[in-house]
């Protein structure tokens, strides 16, 4: 097989960025390193891209290989590529963040990567340009709740409204107004009451709603009423 002279070789790798959250706050889900340098050091999860695999397999594969799942929201966020970035070998890294409903997630199978749920808003410094591979993802995550249906990939199918309250109040790491906030929601069309309570917290519950997909196209640019003005959420790249 002929190969283009004189050129260096450059390996390519994914890390992945998994956010879920746990019904009061956002989680990033982060492992052990298990190799040199950094070895032991909080890191994202990722690996090498194989001879016959695509970004988007590899992507996949190191999300199966961490949480068992199959069917997640993925999304390539960006390519980071400081020459700087690895120690060892220049390398690339292709970024893909993942959003998680934490209920479908099977903790026992972390175990092998010694794998931890942090709060977005507190957790250990990681290692090479992760810190900003994570900055990146939370500047876009807040650009999807604008402007996207798919942050409810976040929460159970059935939900109620103070849940998706605390989700975005977390995600934005602002306070809203509640009232406003029900009222805008239901404007938006976006959500359908059921006739189900969540009775969990009190005994009076409280209604369970539902990601109305039909209304979709029509009304995304609705989610935007949703968010205090002054609030920052465009992604900066």
């Amino acid at each position: 097989m002929h190969k283009y002279a004189r050129q260096t070789r450059i390996l390519v790798a994914v890390d992945c960025i998994l956010f879920g959250f746990d019904g009061q706050d956002m989680k990033i889900l982060l492992i052990k390193r298990g190799l040199e340098p950094e070895k032991g050091k909080w890191s994202l999860m990722g690996g090498f891209i194989q001879p016959n695999e695509s970004l988007d397999d590899a992507s996949k594969r190191v999300l199966y290989a961490l949480t068992g799942l199959s069917d997640v929201y993925m999304e390539q966020l960006y390519t980071f590529g400081n020459p700087l970035r690895d120690p060892i070998e220049r390398t690339l890294s292709v970024g893909y963040f993942a959003l998680l409903d934490l209920t479908k997630f099977n903790p026992t199978l972390t175990a092998e990567y010694h794998a931890e749920w942090f709060s977005i808003h507190k957790f250990p410094s990681l290692i090479f340009d992760h810190n900003e591979i994570v900055a990146m993802a939370r500047q876009r995550l807040r650009q999807k709740a604008a402007t996207s249906p798919v942050i409810f990939e976040l929460l159970p199918e059935r939900f109620t409204i103070p849940q998706i309250l605390l989700l975005f109040e977390s995600i934005f790491e602002t306070q809203f107004d509640k009232r406003n906030f029900s009222r805008k929601l239901m404007a938006t069309g976006l959500v359908t009451k059921t006739r189900d309570k969540d009775k969990t917290t009190s005994k009076k519950g409280a209604y369970l709603y539902k990601l109305n997909k039909k209304n979709y196209q029509a009304n995304l640019t609705k989610l935007l009423s949703i968010i205090p003005k002054g609030t920052a959420y465009l992604a900066t790249h």
